[in-house]
């Protein structure tokens, strides 16, 4: 992983401060094919490593995570005033739609751990991340994303932002 991390940053050396902090990373166990192929690798053993890329954006798979106050945790430990961290409110692996508490409801979690101002909300993965994975429908994926704008509303009235 360190590895990983360097040679990126290397290539990342070549934007300016103010581009580093546009330039994300999504995160995710896997979602091609609704399979979560590196689902059994622990978030505490990768974010550590990951928040030392130099990019201002962090988008994670938090919806469907077992445990997600302990990684809320250790994201609060890994992020730095810079960063921002979008946290997956919505699973497009599981079939049933959230509905718009749900999703306010996650925010609210997440909000308690993590600084309110560098936080923001977005889907675990791509609902259709690969050409020839068709495996969830587009009214599906629409109510989704409506319940994830509809939840974030929700959260901001909540939360006074």
């Amino acid at each position: 992983m360190r590895s990983f991390v360097a040679l990126n940053n290397r290539v990342l050396d070549r934007f300016t401060s103010e581009e580093r902090q546009k330039i994300g990373v999504h995160v995710c166990p896997g979602g091609d094919h609704d399979s979560t192929h590196s689902a059994d690798v622990d978030y505490a053993n990768v974010l550590p490593e990951l928040f030392q890329l130099q990019v201002g954006r962090f988008y994670l798979q938090m919806a469907s995570e077992p445990e997600r106050s302990r990684v809320y945790q250790v994201i609060r430990q890994c992020m730095t005033p810079e960063h921002r961290v979008f946290v997956g409110v919505i699973d497009p692996i599981d079939p049933s739609i959230e509905t718009a508490a749900e999703v306010r409801d996650r925010i609210l979690e997440a909000a308690a751990l993590l600084p309110v101002e560098q936080l923001g909300t977005t889907d675990d993965c791509g609902f259709s991340p690969f050409a020839d994975d068709k495996s969830t429908a587009r009214d599906t994926a629409f109510a989704k994303i409506r319940s994830r704008v509809e939840g974030t509303e929700l959260a901001s009235r909540q939360l006074g932002i």
